[in-house]
Formats: structure tokens, C-alpha cells, sequence
């Protein structure tokens, strides 16, 4: 299925790692900031951002990261990007490249119109450089 890139973030992590264990399960918060790169959106990530790992009493792995996005529209305008990008996993260590589910609020209209449609998704991977979540959306090439 073709698909069309919208955004690249390059995620740096960026303080200490909080974790616990409980009668319920673990709990991981993952602090982080970074870049955006993409024809949709460029900018920073927040030095705000949180990945929060938890893992329930059944083994499930559920990941969900919250982060500010701070930079330009694909024609100047400045703007502002909220995410929260949400996804899990089951047995053992995470499969890469993995895949989330990401919502977004913007104050940019024109960024909206293209964050708030059905079928965008992200994907994780482990490169050279760092850690980086992709966005696509569906059509275009990938």
C-alpha cells in the first residue's frame, strides 16, 4: 500500500529514566526532545517530550509518548504540533520496526487539515543516528 510521508522525528533522549515496579506491573518514563524533518512540518520537539513504557499484569507492552512539536508549516507559517503517539506490544523485546497510532491537535489550520484524517500512522526505527518515528499517511509514494 503506498504511502506518504508527512513528518521524520529524530528523537534525543535527554534525562534520567524513571522506572517502577509494581503488584500491577512495570512502569518506564522515557524523557526526550529532538528534530522534526519532513515536507509537512519542520521544527523541534519540546525538551517536554515523555515516552511512558508500561507493562500490565498480562505481558502486554503499552507505549505511549507525549511530546510539544515547535517550528514551521511546509510554507513558512509558524506553528505548533501536539502528539500523542500510542501503540503495544506482546512477547518479549519490541519488534523493529514498530508501529503506532498517533493523534494530533495543531494551531495551525493547515496542518490540521492534513493531521486530522483517518488511516496516518507511525512507525519506529532504530538507525545509525538515533531513534526515529515517521508519520505517513495514506497515498503518495513511500
Amino acid at each position: 500500500m503506498a504511502r506518504q510521508l508527512l513528518m521524520d522525528v529524530h528523537v534525543v533522549f535527554n534525562g534520567e529514566i524513571v522506572s517502577l515496579n509494581g503488584a500491577g506491573g512495570e512502569v518506564t518514563m522515557i524523557p526526550f526532545a529532538g528534530t522534526v524533518e519532513g515536507p509537512l512540518f519542520r521544527g523541534a520537539v519540546e525538551p517536554c517530550g515523555v515516552d511512558t513504557q508500561r507493562v500490565d499484569a498480562a505481558g502486554v507492552r503499552h507505549l505511549s509518548a507525549r511530546y510539544m512539536l515547535t517550528g514551521a508549516d511546509a510554507e513558512g507559517n509558524p506553528a505548533r504540533i501536539f502528539v500523542e503517539n500510542n501503540g503495544w506490544y506482546t512477547g518479549g523485546e519490541l519488534e523493529w520496526p514498530f508501529h503506532t497510532v498517533p493523534a494530533f491537535v495543531t494551531d495551525s489550520p493547515r496542518l490540521a487539515e492534513q493531521l486530522n484524517r483517518p488511516g496516518i500512522v507511525g512507525e519506529g526505527s532504530q538507525e545509525a543516528d538515533g531513534l526515529h518515528i515517521r508519520f505517513y499517511a495514506p497515498g503518495g509514494e513511500d
